[in-house]
Formats: structure tokens, C-alpha cells, sequence
């Protein structure tokens, strides 16, 4: 689970092109939008579309991608209990 939480906080790195940050930089706790990482609507397309193609993960609605895009932990436990690839 260590490596996926490493792994998903690289891609958003990239995605989202926070070039002056690290994995390291991200608390798998702390929220991904608002007070914590700051992250909008814009950037939760974004991280949908790392769900799919790294994860083959469709969310079925808004209020579940909402609850699985809310931390890196979120994130990772949603992925290890759906994931397709």
C-alpha cells in the first residue's frame, strides 16, 4: 500500500504539474482540495483520469469520486478494492 500512496502522489506530481514538490511533500492524510493541497475542480479531472488509465477505475457517480478523491489515503484504499488493471 506504501508504494501505491508513493506512487499515486507522483502522478498527481506530474499531472498537476507541482514542479517544486515531492512525494515526501504530501501527508497521505491531509485533504488533496481546499486547506490542504490546495487542489480544484480543474485538478479533480485530472486525477479522475489517473484513476482510469493507471487503474481502469470508472467512477459510477459524483458523490463516490468525491468520498475516494478526498486524500492520497482515500485514494488508495478506493484503488485497492476496485482497481481493474
Amino acid at each position: 500500500m506504501e508504494e501505491l500512496k508513493r506512487q499515486l502522489k507522483q502522478q498527481i506530481i506530474e499531472a498537476i504539474n507541482l514542479e517544486d514538490m515531492t512525494p515526501e511533500d504530501i501527508e497521505d492524510a491531509a485533504p488533496l482540495f481546499g486547506e490542504g493541497l490546495g487542489l480544484d475542480s480543474i485538478d479533480a479531472l485530472e486525477l479522475i483520469m489517473i484513476m482510469d488509465k493507471n487503474y481502469g477505475i470508472k467512477f459510477a457517480d459524483k458523490n463516490e469520486s468525491k468520498a475516494a478523491l478526498q486524500s492520497i489515503d482515500t485514494m488508495a484504499a478506493y484503488i485497492k478494492e476496485h482497481r481493474t488493471k
